[in-house]
């Protein structure tokens, strides 16, 4: 499976310590994301990882494009719902409606994402193979 990794700013050390509790479940699977994320999780877990430009300069759009094109099979975007900043929310909503739009299970906090993650496991989520084989 391609799983999407993205995380707001004081988000990024969760997505360290998640990605380093469940190490073992995402190196059987493809990972991407953003730029400063990808690099963290990367360094902390030696996971290989797939980088997409930083937020600001575009890899959030690229992330889009990829759920658009159903290449993408799973997102896990940590957001802070305290957010100040109007963008961090607005691309946080669009990749959120991309997602429900295209049947791509996403999860936005840590409980969501370990439901997933362990659905992953069990191989819950193997029906995504089956839109991969109709193209």
């Amino acid at each position: 499976m391609n799983i999407t990794l993205m995380a707001h700013d004081k988000k990024k050390e969760l997505m360290v310590q998640f990605c380093t509790a469940y190490k073992s479940v995402l190196a059987k699977h493809t990972l991407s994301a953003t730029a400063t994320t990808g690099r963290l999780v990367a360094e902390a877990t030696g996971l290989p990882i797939n980088l997409y430009m930083a937020h600001r300069q575009g890899g959030h759009q690229q992330v889009d494009a990829r759920i658009a094109y159903n290449e993408i099979d799973m997102v896990i975007m940590f957001t802070d719902p305290n957010s100040k900043d109007p963008w961090d929310n607005q691309y946080a909503l669009r990749t959120l409606l991309l997602c429900d739009a295209n049947n791509v299970p996403i999860a936005t906090n840590l409980a969501t994402a370990e439901m997933l993650i362990l659905g992953l496991q069990r191989g819950d989520l193997d029906w995504r193979e089956l839109i991969h084989n109709r193209r």
